[in-house]
């Protein structure tokens, strides 16, 4: 079985950041996630998706994004039932985040445009990617490896199959 979910979206609003009984805390938040089709008017629409973080990844989320900011989710789809007010079941789908990665240098808000003048510095982005190290010694994603038109010499080690 598999259960994956990758979304790259804007928060709706600020993310809302709780406590459970134990202390264990739990931010919750929704992203708008613009289809990738028009609909017959020409209109470009969004899906609306309910996405819930557990633990330090929350407090992050609650600290540093924002109504507006653009963030990824990598988690797993997930329903949870209760009883309403009225005594009738709700069905509640949620994204339960593994991951939240802020995708927009600290302050950068939806209105000033998705381009950047400058590589953002790493204290931009103070919890975005754990997983990414420093790039030192590597070439620069902006920079051309095969540039200077010369043989390049791949041993078959290097390559992944």
């Amino acid at each position: 079985m598999m259960n994956r979910v990758i979304l790259v979206g804007r928060l709706t609003k600020d993310p809302e950041l709780r406590y459970t009984p134990n202390g264990v805390p739990v931010a919750s938040f929704t992203l708008a996630v613009n289809r990738t089709f028009t609909n017959q008017q020409g209109e470009r629409e969004a899906d609306f998706i309910n996405c819930v973080v557990w633990r330090r990844p929350a407090e992050n989320v609650a600290n540093f994004l924002k109504k507006g900011s653009l963030a990824g989710v990598d988690g797993r789809i997930q329903t949870r039932s209760y009883e309403g007010q009225d005594g009738k079941r709700v069905y509640v789908t949620e994204v339960m985040a593994e991951s939240v990665q802020f995708l927009e240098p600290k302050g950068q808000t939806s209105d000033r445009g998705n381009s950047y003048s400058s590589r953002p510095n790493d204290q931009d982005f103070p919890f975005g990617n754990q997983n990414q190290r420093q790039n030192s010694g590597n070439t620069r994603v902006d920079e051309d490896p095969f540039a200077g038109g010369g043989q390049i010499d791949i041993s078959d080690d290097d390559l992944p199959f």
